[in-house]
């Protein structure tokens, strides 16, 4: 691995990324042993803790090789997010791009790769649009979430196409115990307010859950200048899961999740007050039976439908996502194997595109783990029917050769191909070729208890990189979609968790340079330096939160002739329970009232203050 290019000490002192200043942050998370787990920024999760995404299996934490990071219900109560994006950019590695509000066009980069290239699912159902290219972020409420675990690295060789920059999964609430049912209401300022309602449960073989929930916000003026009026949004969002244990053998599993957000912004035209309504929907049906203690099966069906319509300015786009999945999985030992079958079927309608394909994949899977060593070997097959065979591979190696430290190496490859739209617009080419990606990454980790420390160094060339370039070889005169980059992703993230006089501590601290090769020039929004700190303690009965984000500037155009400013945001929070079934939660975020921009000319949420009530009757 090339010898990483960063210089740790030029971070701008407005964004107050100094060296000093990181080392201080991490030194203060070394001091002394602690006992809690900490939440947020560099989460560490408990040991016993079990991820389903990095090989598509479940997995003791232990046993993960791959740069993880793991978000439960409590913290995602307890972060007061208005949006999972704004829940993600608190977390390594994430960053965002948002033009506007919540509800507006919003980008997620992933250790600095574009948004397409990280693979969304929710309950194991794929998300993404085929005519921007990446999961929908504006369009997953947060509302529906139980847990997300984010893997970093590429996961083609477990996933298939998309999995360039890593994966994202979120989960909704699965029943257990007795009926417990919910209710929330919250109130902040711009009118914003949240109703949600809810219940969950097992009765014998029966397992279930549903939960609905509203968001509306009056907004702000998202676009100053353009139409001078305040850009508010409603959403509306459901989930439901039900689980029947058939035997000790068979069980079934239905989940669906739906989401509709109108979200007001300010376009092209002055004076015209646009809405984009977005619509997301899942369902999943799985089967999954446990043949002997070493040999499974799991089959699925799912189907995402993603539409997307702006009004009054004349636009309609629609996505539909099949997937059919056959896995097997033996464990023997210290050896696991798993064999997948999987055909995913894309679909865009985009007047006039009506354009449909599909990828039928093999995938092998091996697993090893005894004593200091842990091994992951991944290869995968994918047929594309309309880009042919697509071979990728990945391999991880783990050495704990001390108590506490473990020494991890990964290398992979991953492609995504071009999205329908990018082929079939009137500023497609449908001779554009798969974007491919190749990684390698090396980390060390230290934990002791719920102390934790993390260092993960990582490169990743992006070739057949697909920019919107020059007019030429499409219908459009304003220019064509062509296989004209390469991208170079490298960086290093370091992560630490830790307990100092009752204080819990937890930050991280990226450095990257995502960097077109071509041009020699920065990628556009993504910044060289973040760094991420949260506290949290307890006062009486009171658990009180501080987090500090600070990003460096970042530039808004691919030439890096317009500067976006570095930022740096606090936001405090404060919850309690007043009763035994009663919970109230205050939160403020950007305190300061920072003015930022994540997208050129769309000012970011200004200083926002938010009180929740919530009872469960359990």
């Amino acid at each position: 691995m090339n010898r990483l290019n960063i210089r740790l000490g030029r971070a701008p002192a407005r964004a107050g990324l100094s060296l000093s200043l990181a080392a201080m942050v991490l030194s203060a998370a070394w001091a002394q042993p602690g006992a809690e787990q900490l939440a947020l920024a560099a989460t560490a999760p408990q040991l016993s803790e079990v991820l389903v995404t990095a090989a598509r299996t479940a997995q003791p934490l232990t046993d993960v090789l791959a740069d993880v990071t793991l978000i439960d219900r409590d913290q995602i109560a307890q972060s007061g997010a208005v949006t999972i994006t704004d829940l993600l950019a608190r977390q390594p590695g994430i960053e965002l791009s948002r033009s506007g509000g919540p509800g507006t066009a919003t980008g997620l980069f992933l250790r600095g790769a574009e948004t397409r290239f990280t693979a969304v699912y929710i309950d194991g159902v794929r998300v993404d649009s085929q005519s921007t290219g990446g999961a929908p972020w504006e369009a997953i409420a947060l509302g529906q979430v139980e847990r997300i675990e984010i893997v970093r690295g590429p996961a083609a060789a477990v996933y298939g196409s998309d999995a360039v920059a890593g994966v994202v999964q979120i989960f909704t609430r699965q029943g257990e115990g007795p009926f417990a049912p919910y209710v929330g209401i919250g109130a902040g300022n711009r009118r914003t307010g949240k109703l949600e309602a809810g219940f969950s449960g097992k009765h014998g073989a029966l397992d279930y859950s549903l939960g609905l929930q509203r968001d509306v916000s009056r907004g702000y003026d998202s676009h100053p200048g353009s139409n001078p009026d305040r850009d508010g949004y409603r959403q509306t969002s459901a989930n439901g899961r039900l689980g029947l244990q058939l035997s000790d053998v068979h069980r079934v599993d239905l989940t669906s999740t739906y989401a509709a957000m109108d979200a007001q912004y300010d376009g092209f035209l002055p004076g015209l007050d646009d809405h984009g309504l977005n619509r997301l929907a899942t369902l999943g049906a799985s089967w999954s039976a446990q043949w002997s203690q070493a040999y499974s099966t799991r089959l699925s069906v799912s189907e995402s439908q993603q539409r997307y319509e702006m009004v009054p300015t004349p636009y309609l786009s629609r996505t539909r996502l099949r997937n059919y999945l056959l896995q097997n999985q033996w464990k023997e030992g210290a050896h696991t194997l798993t064999g997948t079958l999987e055909r995913r079927e894309d679909h865009l309608a985009n007047a006039p595109i009506d354009q449909s394909r599909h990828q039928d994949g093999l995938a092998l899977g091996y697993g090893y783990v005894a004593g200091a060593h842990t091994v992951q070997l991944n290869l995968r097959h994918d047929s594309d029917s309309e880009f042919g065979g697509q071979t990728t591979g990945g391999v991880a190696y783990g050495f704990a050769f001390a108590p506490g430290w473990r020494a991890t190496a990964a290398a992979g490859t991953a492609f995504r191909v071009p999205t329908l739209y990018q082929r079939f617009s009137e500023y497609g080419q449908p001779a554009l070729l798969p974007e491919k990606g190749r990684n390698v990454e090396v980390g060390l980790h230290w934990a002791q208890a719920a102390s934790r420390l993390g260092v993960t160094l990582y490169r990743t060339r992006v070739s057949n990189l697909i920019n919107f370039g020059a007019p030429g070889a499409c219908l459009s005169p304003f220019g064509c979609y062509e296989n004209a980059g390469k991208a170079r992703l490298q960086g290093m993230t370091l992560t630490a968790a830790h307990q100092v006089a009752g204080v819990n501590l937890s930050a991280s601290l990226d450095l990257q340079q995502p960097k077109n090769l071509a041009t020699g020039t920065l990628l556009a929004r993504r910044a060289q330096r973040l760094l991420k700190v949260a506290a949290d303690t307890r006062v009486a009965q009171w658990k009180l939160g501080a987090e500090w984000q600070l990003a460096s500037h970042r530039w808004e155009d691919a030439a890096n002739t317009s500067r976006l400013s570095g930022y740096g945001l606090v936001n405090l929070y404060a919850s309690t329970t007043i009763a035994r079934q009663w919970a109230v939660l205050v939160r403020v975020d950007n305190v300061g009232d920072r003015s930022y921009q994540l997208a050129q000319g769309y000012p970011a949420l200004p200083r926002s203050f938010f009180v929740g009530l919530r009872w469960t009757g359990r």
